[in-house]
């Protein structure tokens, strides 16, 4: 069984993976595309062996994300949890400034992924190495972006909705446009708010899982 859970605002996506284990007494379970802590939203989840062999196909699936970027600082994370660092703007940007900006990050894109990532080097997370003070050497990657839509600004927050493909960071989107525009930028709030059919409308949460059957799995 392949679900959509809600994910709140805390959890990581491996807590949440736990508390379903815990609920559903399975010990075959499994997720498509993790979820930072500080992010929400949907995480599609795979129950039983059978189900959790095919969320590779989920992992490919087109993404939407709400997401809200504060400009005139920048993060050493990338989102709200790092320490920040205020930006000496020369200019605040208008609207079509920035909506010529996000035109360059739309389609297939060169993005680099954030040091605080679950990207590998030499078997090492760089996300274990930056929590060190290491910088890892990471390349950048090939995306797909497949649309950006403002949908509020109002100097230094900037919310858009942002559809992609997979792989795509949207902290390394956030912290690229702020570099495009000379602002600085970060992730203050993100949501996923779909992946493939998935909606967040249509969510289960661990605990709604309790009177499910899964005596088959």
């Amino acid at each position: 069984m392949i679900l959509p859970i809600y994910k709140p605002v805390g959890p990581t996506s491996f807590n949440i993976i736990s508390q379903i284990k815990k609920i559903t007494g399975i010990k075959k379970i499994g997720h498509a595309g993790t979820l930072d802590p500080l992010a929400e939203g949907v995480l599609v989840v795979g129950i039983g062996r059978e189900s959790t062999k095919k969320l590779f196909i989920e992992l490919e699936k087109e993404k939407e994300y709400e997401v809200l970027i504060e400009l005139g600082k920048i993060s050493t994370t990338d989102d709200s949890e790092g320490e920040k660092t205020v930006w000496k703007v020369p200019k605040v940007p208008r609207v079509p400034h920035v909506s010529q900006a996000l035109k360059k990050f739309i389609g297939e894109i060169w993005q680099m992924p954030p040091q605080y990532s679950a990207v590998k080097r030499g078997g090492m997370e760089a996300y274990k190495n930056a929590r060190k003070g290491k910088q890892t050497i990471l390349g950048k990657r090939q995306v797909l972006v497949k649309d950006i839509q403002i949908l509020n600004y109002k100097w230094p927050f900037l919310t858009l909705k942002v559809t992609t493909g997979p792989g795509v960071y949207i902290r390394s989107l956030a912290r690229e446009l702020g570099e495009e525009l000379k602002t600085g930028g970060y992730v203050k709030q993100l949501k996923r708010t779909r992946v493939g059919e998935f909606k967040i409308e249509d969510c289960f949460t661990p605990d709604s899982l309790k009177d499910m059957n899964f005596d088959t799995m």
